[in-house]
């Protein structure tokens, strides 16, 4: 195993058991949870479901018995939910803010909260960030917007913050002329450390990026790795200098302008990127500096890229989910040479990520559909409605499958359903 890979393991201090942040507890999409059913529906094999009061593609994160999740109301408030791990009944719920938004497949919940087992954090696409204990206390709250003006995107804001050693980051990519950046926090009193801002010469909508900022650790040097404005690039954790920077995100047949929404996944020695609208899938070698363009990168693919999905790491291998042709791929990280690609069998859109477990990968598309297939050579094992109309609920579903406590933690744009064997 590379130090790359040992790195991912090491990322996070909390165990396996837990799912703290968006991509989980390795931040590539894996955890090493077992015992997870090949199959469920909305009423075999769930142990409990909880409405949800509106649609949001935030993910569900776990920590020992507290399930935390953003949604908003059919108010347009903006909420963090406080649900019972055991039993799905609600702990408590707090207002973070009014003005949710609804553009295209996006709203102001897209964000996912992040944990460190005391403390949660919380953002949304107005720029309100906030800070709870685990009792619904708040701690701090801050209105970013406010401070550095508006999140100009075209389908509303929707970056996770990052937890990562004791500080937090939140990765502001949107379009001109305000200037974009990476934010780092004080997550105890949510000052500022730093703020650095991030140019680019991407136009228009290029410049907006809805990915999540990822770590990456060389020689000791922890880095933030952020992807967005046809760049990927990495700063310094401590004081958020740019130590090097990518392209070739965009090709030329790409559109103009477009935006990103793939967050990086950091794995097995290298830095995986995808350009946006079947752009080219990009694997950088860690630990450059300067333009890492060519002489940083290991391998690159126009046939096998993703939109809206971000890839997985697991089990030694890398995962690519592209949801607009509904087939999974399977690379040797190192080469990107292909192992296999297997159809979903499912005719339709997936925009939510994989999550690895169990020795499978757990899929939901926008219907609410969950497709689970083998890590091991893509056969799928079963194809699940979990939608309560062929609408997927009341709206469409792009939450990633959560991994915790052996259990599955399915969020469909009506329900959350905690899934796992009886």
């Amino acid at each position: 195993m590379t130090a790359g890979c040992l790195f991912g393991l090491a990322a996070v201090s909390s165990p396996a058991a837990n799912w703290p942040q968006w991509r989980g507890p390795f931040l590539n999409g894996s955890t090493t949870e077992t015992h997870l059913p090949d199959t469920f529906s909305k009423t075999e094999n769930v142990l409990w479901s909880a409405p949800m009061p509106g649609s949001a593609s935030a993910t569900p994160i776990i920590w020992d018995d507290a399930v935390f999740i953003n949604s908003p109301d059919a108010d347009g408030n903006l909420l963090l939910l406080c649900l019972d791990r055991q039993t799905g009944k609600a702990r408590w719920q707090q207002q973070v803010c009014a003005g949710n938004k609804v553009k295209g497949r996006n709203n102001s919940s897209s964000p996912s909260p992040v944990t460190d087992g005391s403390t949660v954090w919380t953002l949304f696409g107005t720029g309100d960030l906030a800070a709870y204990d685990f009792s619904g206390k708040e701690l701090w709250a801050r209105h970013l917007t406010k401070e550095f003006g508006p999140f100009v995107f075209n389908w509303i804001y929707g970056s996770s913050p990052l937890l990562y050693k004791g500080r937090l980051y939140v990765e502001v990519l949107r379009r001109g002329p305000a200037e974009s950046f990476l934010l780092c926090l004080d997550p105890a009193t949510g000052a500022n450390i730093w703020r650095h801002v991030r140019p680019t010469d991407a136009i228009q909508e290029s410049q907006e990026a809805y990915s999540t900022p990822m770590p990456c650790e060389c020689g000791g040097r922890a880095q933030i790795v952020v992807a967005g404005g046809d760049y990927v690039t990495g700063e310094d954790a401590e004081t958020g200098e740019e130590l090097w920077r990518g392209g070739r995100m965009r090709n030329f047949r790409a559109l103009s302008s477009s935006r990103l929404v793939p967050s990086p996944l950091v794995a097995d020695g290298l830095i995986f990127v995808c350009g946006a609208k079947g752009n080219p899938f990009l694997a950088f070698r860690q630990c450059g500096s300067g333009d890492i363009t060519s002489n940083g990168l290991a391998w690159s693919s126009e046939k096998d890229s993703t939109d809206c999905v971000t890839p997985l790491f697991y089990q030694d291998k890398l995962f690519m989910l592209n949801g607009d042709r509904q087939m999974m791929a399977c690379f040797e990280p190192a080469t990107g040479e292909a192992k296999w690609r297997q159809p979903l069998s499912v005719h339709e859109i997936f925009r939510a990520s994989p999550t690895g477990a169990d020795g499978k990968l757990y899929c939901l598309s926008e219907r609410a559909t969950a497709v689970v297939l083998s890590a091991a050579d893509g056969s799928v094992l079963s194809t699940i409605k979990m939608g309560e109309t062929d609408q997927g609920d009341e709206g469409l579903s792009h939450a990633t499958i959560a991994a915790a406590h052996g259990c599955l933690f399915v969020r469909t744009s009506g329900h959350l359903y905690c899934i796992g064997k009886k």
